[in-house]
């Protein structure tokens, strides 16, 4: 319910001058509302430069690292799908089962085709079309390719590095990836298939010496075969027809290539070991897509990776020293909300004689109360809105300042300064809570002055 009286007497007593109130009380009430402008202020900057680096760090290493990968698919029909005897069936076939007759053997064989072919996922891959995007069942996932990934070791004419090679698609890898947004050098259509061409970042090619042109030898442990001469890894000179630069800790431990040729490179021409990648919409919303997958695809837990797999302790750690701050800031915005406690309190003590006379002429104790609650919260919109006005313009502002007090910060992708990322529920959000801790730091001294005397406090004027 809102008291226009209250809210009248409240402003009153709000505006903190010296002919209402006394110099230190004043002093009191103006100190209240500059502390908790500079903490909405410190957290809305610290919160916005956060979300920016979190932002980097998801447009720098998860654009490269596979959002969702499925080594295998096991997908059945409409009408064996949720059914776990069935699941079975198509990994392991009971011997009964396989003595059965061809009403057993026809969803067995279904099954086993859907696995070693999966033509839906392949067709989603070779043409990622908005319209087929759009009828995926997976809601979240706006692309898939069929993909394959390899430990290997690159050597070129002054270097030894081990690498990840990324069997890719490019048409996909086109459309649907950053790294193809951030090619120095080369372009993704340029991995033909049976060219065995490469693309690697920049933090690569400078460690091998290698440029654009450059052959480089490409050895892999886990499609090794033995000879005469002992174990010999399968390998291959590869040429680099591209360099990317990402910016991240991921530069420098991934090549690309055509699937085809990386298939030939792990003596798998076939793709028989080849899995699938999903390109999700946001990748921080992968846990839906896996329960969309386990739950209704009914794809088995243990076939899906995802990028928490690598980089989750990662990004564990941007969240919680994210966290640890804005509770740290949290925190000094509570000490200066409740410094309107002492002030509230002094002008209470103040004010005895006139809350005795206005409850002389009829005015309800919860009036009272209410006077010095909306006190309070005219103080805290003091604050906040001041602190909410200084934090968005020093955001805005903030590379030019440090530019002009000579320290600049080169963090963001493009080298020019921090990365700055507002979120606008975040910052209502941090100021409405802020205005919060104004109203319940108001509480205790409404209170009081809705205990006083009138009879008591006449008597002491």
């Amino acid at each position: 319910m809102f008291y226009p009286l209250s809210a009248f007497i409240a402003y009153r007593y709000a505006k903190s001058n010296k002919a209402s109130q006394t110099s230190f009380v004043s002093f009191i009430n103006r100190f209240s509302v500059a502390g908790i402008a500079l903490g909405l202020m410190a957290l809305i900057i610290v919160v916005s430069v956060m979300n920016g680096l979190e932002g980097q760090l998801k447009q720098r290493i998860l654009g490269i690292v596979p959002h969702i990968e499925i080594t295998k698919t096991p997908i059945a029909s409409n009408s064996l799908s949720k059914t776990p005897n069935q699941k079975e069936v198509a990994e392991t076939p009971t011997p009964n089962e396989q003595k059965s007759g061809n009403l057993s053997k026809t969803p067995t064989l279904k099954m086993q085709n859907s696995l070693s072919k999966t033509p839906t996922q392949k067709e989603v891959a070779k043409t990622p079309t908005q319209n087929e995007i759009s009828m995926t069942p997976i809601e979240g996932v706006v692309a898939s390719m069929d993909y394959r990934e390899a430990e290997a070791v690159v050597q070129s004419r002054s270097d030894l590095r081990g690498v990840q090679v990324h069997g890719v698609q490019p048409d996909v890898m086109l459309e649907h990836t950053l790294v193809a947004n951030h090619m120095e050098q080369g372009r993704f259509s340029d991995l033909t298939k049976g060219s065995f061409a490469a693309i690697i970042g920049r933090s690569l090619a400078i460690k091998l010496e290698a440029r654009v042109g450059d052959r480089l030898r490409v050895m892999v442990a886990g499609a090794s075969v033995y000879t005469p001469f002992g174990r010999m890894p399968s390998q291959r000179l590869v040429t680099v027809v591209g360099v990317f630069d990402m910016g991240s800790q991921m530069d420098d431990k991934v090549m690309y290539m055509n699937l085809d040729d990386v298939n030939r490179l792990m003596r798998d021409p076939k793709g028989s070991k080849q899995s699938l990648r999903l390109f999700l919409d946001d990748a921080f919303n992968y846990q839906a897509v896996v329960n969309e997958l386990t739950d209704r695809v009914g794809v088995s837990v243990n076939n899906i990776r995802t990028w928490r797999e690598r980089q989750g302790p990662l990004f564990d750690a941007v969240k919680m020293e994210k966290n640890m701050m804005t509770l740290m800031l949290l925190l000094i915005i509570a000490v200066a909300a409740f410094n309107i406690v002492s002030a509230l309190v002094m002008v209470v003590t103040e004010k005895q004689g006139d809350i005795a006379v206005l409850q002389t002429q009829g005015m309800l104790p919860s009036t009272v109360m209410w006077i010095f609650v909306f006190n309070g919260l005219f103080n805290g919109i003091k604050g906040a809105g001041f602190g909410l006005i200084l934090g968005v313009f020093i955001s805005l502002q903030l590379n030019n300042i440090l530019e002009a007090i000579g320290s600049p910060l080169a963090l963001a992708a493009d080298g020019r300064g921090l990365p700055i990322d507002m979120d606008v529920v975040q910052i209502i959000s941090i100021t409405l809570l802020s205005l919060l801790l104004c109203v319940l730091a108001s509480v205790y001294p409404a209170r009081k002055a809705m205990k006083i005397a009138p009879s008591q406090a006449l008597q002491n004027e």
